[in-house]
Formats: C-alpha cells, sequence, structure tokens
C-alpha cells in the first residue's frame, strides 16, 4: 500500500501550504442532507450535467430557467409522464438545447426515479444508504438504471449534489499512475475497483473522504 503522506506533502507545497490546500477542498454532504432534498431537484441536477456534456457549462445554466419551465419543474412524476408528441414538440423549442437523446433521457431518468424514490422514500435515500466504500459501483449502477450518464458523468453528478466521491480527472490518473498504483488509462469494472481499493486505503489512512482524496491528488500534479 502507498501511503499517501508524500501526496498530500506535494499538494500542499503545490497549493502554497497546508492552510491554503485545505481551503481548495470540497467536502461531501452528510447522508441525512443528502436524503433530505427533493426528487425533483435531484433531476434538475442530474439532467443540467447531462445537457452539459459536451458543451459550455455557463451557456447551459444560462438556458437553465427554460427547461425548468419546459419540464414542469422536473417533478419526477409528471416528467414520466409526458408523452412522446410531448418531447418532440421540445425539438421546436429554440429557447432550449434540441438535442433528442438527452431530451428523452429526462423521461427516462424520471421514470427510474420514482421506482427509487418508492423503495427508499426517495431519490436521496437510495444514494444516501450507498456505501462509498464502493462508489465505483454506484457509478456502475447509475450507468445500469439512468440515460447518458456513462462515462464521467456520473462522478460529476454525485460531486455536485454532495455525495461523496473520487473522480477520475485525467490529473488524477496521471497521479495514479504515477505512484504506481494504476497503469494507463483507468476503464473497466475490474481497474475501477482496483482504483476503490487504494482510494479506501488512503480514507482508512488519512480519514478524508474520497473527494479531497481525489483533489488532493489532481493538485499534486496539476
Amino acid at each position: 500500500m502507498v501511503s499517501f503522506a508524500p501526496v498530500l506533502k506535494k499538494a500542499a507545497k503545490r497549493a502554497g501550504g497546508g492552510a491554503a490546500l485545505e481551503e481548495m477542498l470540497p467536502k461531501p454532504e452528510p447522508a441525512r442532507k443528502i436524503k433530505g432534498v427533493p426528487d425533483d431537484r435531484y433531476l434538475s441536477q442530474m439532467s443540467l450535467r447531462i445537457f452539459q456534456a459536451g458543451l459550455k457549462h455557463s451557456m447551459v445554466a444560462a438556458k437553465w430557467p427554460v427547461f425548468e419551465e419546459v419540464f414542469q419543474a422536473f417533478e419526477p412524476r409528471r416528467v414520466r409522464s409526458m408523452n412522446d408528441e410531448d418531447l418532440e414538440a421540445l425539438m421546436g423549442d429554440a429557447r432550449i438545447i434540441r438535442h433528442w437523446g438527452k431530451i428523452k433521457s429526462v423521461r427516462h431518468n424520471a421514470a427510474a426515479m420514482c421506482g427509487l424514490a418508492g423503495e427508499f422514500g426517495g431519490f436521496g435515500g437510495w444514494l444516501a444508504q450507498w456505501p462509498e466504500t464502493d462508489i465505483a459501483g454506484l457509478w456502475a449502477d447509475l450507468t445500469k438504471r439512468f440515460k447518458q450518464l456513462g462515462g464521467s458523468s456520473g462522478p460529476y453528478f454525485l460531486r455536485v449534489v454532495g455525495k461523496d466521491t473520487f473522480i477520475l480527472t485525467p490529473d488524477v490518473i496521471r497521479a495514479l499512475n504515477g505512484l504506481g498504483v494504476a497503469k494507463g488509462k483507468i476503464s473497466g469494472k475490474r481497474d475501477r475497483a482496483a482504483v476503490q481499493e487504494v482510494f479506501n486505503g488512503w480514507a482508512d489512512e488519512t480519514g478524508r473522504p474520497l473527494c479531497q482524496l481525489s483533489r488532493i491528488l489532481a493538485l499534486s500534479v496539476g
């Protein structure tokens, strides 16, 4: 097991000291807060991430009030009930981003969210109970259950809503390769499970959440 101490020391030096580094680190939300967020806010954030993929984020964010309007404030049961004609009509609305696959994904994802809400008392209840020691498994389950959440979209969505997760950015992958705990690109279930074990060990060593370990790794090389 590679100690995280040298990584932390290097990142602190690059950041201008330990105090400066701490100010740059994200903090995950507690489980009770994740459980308390309404499902419509989760569907909105999920959809925002999906529409931002491959586009300038500020441009998509500027259009988001219109998305809130046309998707009925992202109330999952209402969105689930939108028919094909409703969705096709949105392709003629120049105020939004007219990407058919992403537009269809909102309805699919609303239905998936309703299913989880019925079982766990809310999407946040499902999210909160998932152990951080298997966050890579959560990425896989998000990809399986929801549309357009493959690649880095699932992890970035989790980071935005406060669920503790590491993110395999190019800098993080470069740091992992430099430490000898990974080789080349990290893709596939086996590679991600191996990286998860490394992060779990570092979490035990440092007492830090995954999101902070991830950011420190990135700052140590970038």
